[in-house]
């Protein structure tokens, strides 16, 4: 076990060794593959971010419930006792008439106006707040809170909701398009990068053949120098979305702030930098893998 341990160690050596041997051009294609990468995972950071604003401002619609002008306070105390045991609602708050009145007068300068009314033309009403943040989840909640009695309208404007999801679910295909097209990208430059070194290591590699060197003993330090180069490009992703997003975040809070929100921006989890790294590593090993299963075997010893 020791043997195979130190086998292994001296190759990482070995890999490393050739990996910086030329610092210029290794240094460029892992810049290189941390850009591609970090175009999808960025956007996907950003998509998570955004998934929470709409959380946080579906969680702010609320549903105004106008009842028809004959209810009665029993009937008001009947429909309040059916609001609080729905499970879809979160909170109730009514208003009455008399108060609706009053505000109105309040906010708006009417007090001359309204005076001269001779009967309150305003209905009572409830103003509920959902669970529910997806709009047709709110959708299905105001169609059913309809039906109710003695409720003449139950309005929600939800259009901006059905727009922000359909805007993320746009991103979400996009950037599933453009984390598809940038891994084969990938995939490429790290079976053209092996190539050329299968390539420049023909003669050393028909030697080590003719001596008895196996192919998974050959193939071995191109597996690792694949690896290497995709681990150290998740590294470079992470390292310029972590940048981005440390710069973006005092921008977007102030303007977060502007519009009377908290929101902020937060960088990505340690479950999605960790999938960034171990998703980086698979595709350099793959590209690797193809590469060496391709030109390896038109090597042999003459």
């Amino acid at each position: 076990m020791m043997s195979t341990f130190s086998q292994h160690a001296r190759v990482v050596k070995s890999t490393l060794r050739r990996l910086f041997s030329a610092p210029l051009s290794g240094l460029l294609s892992i810049v290189v593959i941390g850009i591609a990468l970090s175009l999808p995972a960025g956007l996907y950071a950003l998509l998570q971010n955004a998934q929470g604003l709409l959380a946080q401002a579906s969680s702010s619609s609320e549903i105004s419930l106008f009842l028809t002008m004959d209810a009665s306070s029993d009937d008001i105390a009947s429909l309040k006792k059916q609001l609080a045991q729905n499970p879809a609602i979160g909170k109730t708050k009514f208003i009455s008439r008399t108060d609706a009145l009053k505000d109105l007068a309040q906010s708006n300068g009417l007090n001359d106006v309204i005076a001269g009314l001779e009967s309150n033309p305003l209905p009572d009403a409830f103003v509920i707040s959902p669970k529910a943040t997806r709009a047709q989840e709110l959708d299905n909640l105001r169609s059913e809170l309809q039906k109710l009695p003695h409720v003449d309208l139950a309005q929600l404007d939800t259009a901006w909701v059905y727009k922000l999801e359909a805007i993320l679910e746009f991103t979400r295909i996009l950037v599933l398009i453009l984390a598809i097209l940038l891994s084969l990208a990938l995939i490429a430059i790290t079976f053209n990068t092996i190539r050329l070194q299968i390539m420049t290591q023909k003669d050393e590699i028909q030697v080590a053949k003719l001596i008895g060197a196996t192919n998974s003993f050959v193939r071995r330090p191109f597996l690792y120098f694949g690896a290497m180069q995709g681990i150290l490009g998740g590294i470079t992703a992470w390292i310029i979305i972590a940048s981005g997003m440390h710069l973006l975040k005092k921008p977007v809070t102030t303007l977060s702030h502007l519009y009377g929100s908290d929101f902020s921006l937060h960088p990505l989890s340690l479950g999605d930098s960790l999938t960034l790294m171990l998703f980086s590593l698979y595709l350099g090993l793959m590209g690797a893998w193809l590469s060496v299963s391709r030109h390896l075997s038109e090597i042999e010893p003459r």
